[in-house]
């Protein structure tokens, strides 16, 4: 098969897929990335990569829509030349989220396209307006069409949507959930291992420090906490920046923020701020962790939380849909309220001291290794659905050497490298 994965960061979530791919003798396996990203990115063996260029932005409240669309025009420009160059590709990837997806199929209209469809924003239901310390000003929930537009332009320019969660695809509109499946990107099992717990040793993991990831909560749950746990360690691993949560004035940042506020309440010896740190010691972490701390708004679910309770952490998580739809309480995790800083102290105090804590922590790598295993659940599906999607494209295929197109007053079948010529016209 000839296979073109799209992801201005990629791998991104198509690493492990794609090396697969390109594993397989036979496929011709292509990605295309936004060229400043590439760089960053750990390459995958057996992967040609090619960049596009972006150069024109937009603030505004229109800002996100014609991002999107700027976006879509580099990428459909790389690939108009890939074209050009003789490849075509039989299933193309692309994540949803930057409209890198917009006009893939005006370029490639005999491909199949598979969206990675993380998250659509509504107004109700999900991240918006969850926090009331954050709350939704009249303009950001207008806003939030211009931040769908160009998701539903995508939608509406591709064959198929995966999306990695049953919470997250519901996020979408009904009539597009038909065109949908859920299949989770995957954990490894096989490398994220349970190890052996060091005595209190509590973890709180996430890509940036915010309130997105409950951030602000959990640092006021820490006197609590120190109080109930005195010989407890807290290790926090994320960085300063803002993947998601409102923007701070420059110079500042969410831990700085809380530390003030916490000034002579909390012991900070007890208390490590990592910054972001390797994988391997990421990993090393969470197998000797004794209770494992994830918040999160109602949003992506974070690849953290399955990576902790395949390496067997005792997870205390916050009681909001996305980590409903995988720990159940008291089974393999606890619950407690996101909001109530009591609730998560009271939580670590229960997971440090709980009588069943080694069969908790089982039932939860057990939890990962059922439903959410790369090797032997999510990318056996994975591959599945590309193979059905390829076999729909070949059927279409075979249907479209008989079709009469548009505008062809003789009525004589044209072949599909016509077609396909035609249909790129105006878009270099």
């Amino acid at each position: 098969m000839r296979l073109l994965f799209v992801h201005q960061n990629f791998p991104g979530q198509y690493r492990h897929l794609a090396s697969h791919f390109a594993r397989q003798r036979g496929n011709h396996v292509v990605a295309l990335g936004e060229k400043a990203n590439l760089p960053r990115q750990r390459q995958l063996p057996g992967v040609k990569t090619f960049g596009y260029q972006v150069k024109t932005e937009a603030a505004g409240f229109e800002g996100p829509a014609v991002r999107a669309i700027h976006r879509g025009r580099a990428t459909a420009a790389a690939a108009l030349q890939m074209r050009r160059a003789g490849f075509r590709p039989d299933v193309v990837f692309a994540h949803i989220g930057w409209g890198e997806a917009l006009f893939l199929k005006d370029i490639f209209p005999e491909a199949k396209v598979l969206l990675f469809c993380e998250f659509f924003y509504n107004a109700r239901g999900g991240d918006m307006g969850f926090d009331p310390e954050y709350p939704a000003s009249r303009e950001s929930l207008l806003r939030l069409r211009v931040m769908n537009a160009p998701l539903l332009m995508s939608l509406d320019a591709s064959d198929w949507g995966m999306a990695p969660t049953r919470w997250q695809e519901r996020q979408f509109p009904a009539h597009h959930r038909a065109r949908m499946s859920v299949v989770h990107d995957g954990i490894d099992t096989d490398m994220v291992t349970p190890g052996k717990p060091d005595e209190e040793l509590i973890t709180y993991v996430a890509r940036n420090l915010e309130p997105y990831r409950g951030f602000h909560i959990f640092m006021r749950a820490i006197p609590e906490i120190q109080q109930r746990r005195p010989k407890a360690r807290i290790v926090i691993v994320g960085g300063d920046e803002v993947s998601y949560s409102a923007k701070l004035p420059p110079g500042e940042t969410y831990r700085a923020r809380m530390l003030k506020e916490l000034d002579g309440r909390i012991d900070p010896s007890r208390i490590s701020f990592t910054g972001r740190i390797p994988y391997s010691a990421y990993l090393d972490l969470l197998r000797r962790s004794s209770a494992h701390v994830y918040l999160t708004y109602p949003f992506v679910l974070s690849w953290s939380l399955l990576e902790a309770m395949s390496a067997g952490c005792l997870v205390v998580g916050s009681r909001t849909a996305p980590v409903e739809e995988v720990i159940r309480d008291g089974e393999n995790g606890l619950l407690v309220d996101f909001f109530s800083p009591e609730a998560i102290a009271a939580g670590v105090d229960s997971a440090l001291s709980h009588p069943d804590a080694e069969a908790v922590r089982q039932r939860a790598r057990q939890t990962i290794v059922e439903r959410y295993d790369l090797n032997r659940v999510c990318l056996p599906a994975q591959v599945a659905l590309v193979a059905s999607l390829q076999r729909k494209r070949a059927d279409a295929g075979a249907a479209a050497d008989v079709e009469h197109l548009p505008g062809n007053e003789a009525g004589v079948p044209v072949g599909k490298e016509q077609h396909r010529a035609g249909d790129v016209v105006g878009l270099a």
